[in-house]
């Protein structure tokens, strides 16, 4: 009789869905990823999917874990399942879908929405948080199909993240874990749960009733069945418990290694983010929450970059083509041909500087922010831009440490680096220099769908708790330590220009925007 000491770990990002069997050492015995295209636009600002997409990549991998690989179907313990953070189904009694889902890059808003009055009205008056509000009113996508879809809404059964939509494929119950809340939803982060009737995030939300919102499982814990359906599709064993895990961020903070307030967790994906585990609720913006962490009745205090290493793909598309062309001559990623182009540029790249708000955002540092780069002269090439754009992302997140640290009262001593910039090792020693800090590499790229495995493992009974389950199962791969000569150099760019471009430069992005209308 085989034991059943393996972990089915489902990552769906923003490009691809990966199906990974990790064991309880944390090393991974097989994987599969089918790529796809993050969204498609019908609008400017506009992205959707077709949920079908993601659930037939999920069938894909998984049937080329059980084909392509030596994996025993028997030792498979249980299921855990990671997605992208944000994007929304709407679907019926059936769970099937009644529109394409709205993705978390789609930037559409909702215009002409009547300001939260009566009580909650007066005191987001008194406390100037009236423009706040009305920003979270526009940018919450119920409030859009409500308003510009009512049909859809009217029939719209359960009001589900892609995790829950997921779930129900996999065991046909309308359930979903606390980890996975994020986005524009009636959740109460404080206190991890559906928000109380008198909660004013009700009021933003005025078409969301309590009865089209999945039940909540904490991480760790049972979510349901795969069902005959499901495992005639993609040929997980039925009846395997799907185990409850986290949203991705959260479960590559743990698939890091951090479960101490102390280790910071960077995120260099889509979105660039700062993440520590914290057993402490910490705001580390106003009504910015911090989102649930993938250990119970813990928290992801977080700041942002929108857009992060998007801008990696930004410079290969508008600056990259050279690197395009020669990479698919050798068959090689272009990501590795830019490493090579600022291997010869030094630190600080000659003096330019770069402000990494591409995309305008409300969390950091405000919806008025555009990207800025300053200190051109002629010496400049691509390869100096380029290295000032992994500079600014560096600069912006180092601010968002000191943010968390300011509003927790804990100082991060080191860091772990996850996502695609992780790759880079330019990245990963420009990091620790500009932080100051020991920077590592996890031992395994997969941190996310490790994250999620961890969750089972310990909801599986592989390791009694979370604190042994991510001591077995992270390790740390190489460290890059801070180069004096080099820090001391980002210090004072970090200093005396980084910090002070934004409050000298928001009175003209401001009036950018009443020139020009964007953003709106």
């Amino acid at each position: 009789m085989s034991t059943k000491d393996l972990i089915l770990a489902i990552d769906n990002g923003t490009q691809s869905l990966k199906a990974l069997i990790f064991d309880p050492a944390g090393q991974l015995q097989a994987k599969e990823a089918v790529t796809f295209d993050p969204h498609f636009s019908e609008q400017p600002a506009w992205a959707e999917q077709h949920p079908e997409v993601f659930w037939k990549s999920l069938i894909q991998a998984c049937q080329a874990i059980w084909n392509r690989h030596n994996v025993d179907k028997d030792r498979i313990a249980g299921v855990a399942l990671t997605t992208q953070r944000g994007s929304v189904v709407n679907v019926d009694k059936n769970g099937n879908p009644l529109r394409p889902a709205m993705m978390w890059l789609d930037q559409r808003k909702t215009y002409g929405l009547p300001p939260v009055s009566g009580l909650w009205g007066l005191i987001f008056k008194v406390a100037r948080l009236t423009k706040t509000i009305a920003y979270l009113q526009q940018e919450a996508e119920a409030n859009w199909i409500s308003t510009y879809q009512p049909e859809i809404w009217q029939n719209t059964h359960k009001y589900l993240l892609l995790s829950g939509y997921l779930t129900h494929r996999l065991t046909g119950n309308f359930v979903d874990s606390i980890g996975c809340q994020v986005g524009y939803i009636p959740f109460d982060y404080k206190r991890l749960c559906w928000a109380a009737g008198w909660n004013w995030k009700w009021r933003l939300l005025p078409g969301i009733d309590p009865s089209i919102l999945p039940e909540l499982v904490p991480p760790g814990q049972p979510l349901g069945e795969i069902t005959a359906a499901a495992a005639e599709e993609t040929g997980i064993p039925k009846g395997l418990p799907l185990v409850a895990a986290a949203a991705d961020k959260a479960c590559e903070v743990i698939g890091s290694g951090s479960l101490e307030s102390s280790i910071g967790c960077l995120s260099y994906g889509t979105t660039a983010t700062i993440n520590v585990t914290h057993k402490k609720y910490i705001e580390p913006i106003a009504l910015l929450p911090a989102y649930p962490a993938a250990v119970p009745d813990h928290y992801t205090v977080e700041v942002q970059v929108y857009r992060g290493y998007w801008m990696v793909n930004w410079f290969k598309n508008e600056f990259g083509h050279p690197e395009q062309q020669e990479a698919a001559r050798q068959g090689v990623e272009p990501e590795a041909l830019f490493d090579k182009l600022v291997e010869s540029i030094p630190p600080g790249a000659m003096g330019l500087v770069l402000q990494p708000y591409w995309s305008p955002g409300l969390k950091m540092p405000g919806p008025e922010a555009k990207g800025a780069v300053i200190g051109f002269g002629d010496i400049h090439t691509r390869a100096h831009l380029y290295r000032s754009i992994l500079e600014g992302l560096a600069y912006a997140l180092r601010e968002g440490k000191e943010r968390i640290e300011q509003r927790s009262g804990t100082q991060i001593t080191s860091l772990r680096v996850s996502g695609g910039g992780s790759q880079s090792r330019i990245a990963l020693q420009l990091t620790a220099d500009i932080f100051g800090l020991p920077t590592a590499k996890p031992h395994i790229y997969e941190t996310s769908g490790l994250g999620a495995a961890i969750d089972a493992a310990v909801g599986l009974g592989l390791h009694p708790d979370f604190k042994t389950a991510v001591k077995a199962m992270t390790h740390v791969g190489e460290v890059f330590e801070p180069n004096q000569e080099n820090q001391a150099l980002y210090d004072a760019l970090y200093h005396d220009v980084y910090k002070k471009m934004y409050k000298r430069l928001k009175p003209l992005y401001e009036r950018i925007r009443e020139i020009t209308g964007y953003p709106k």
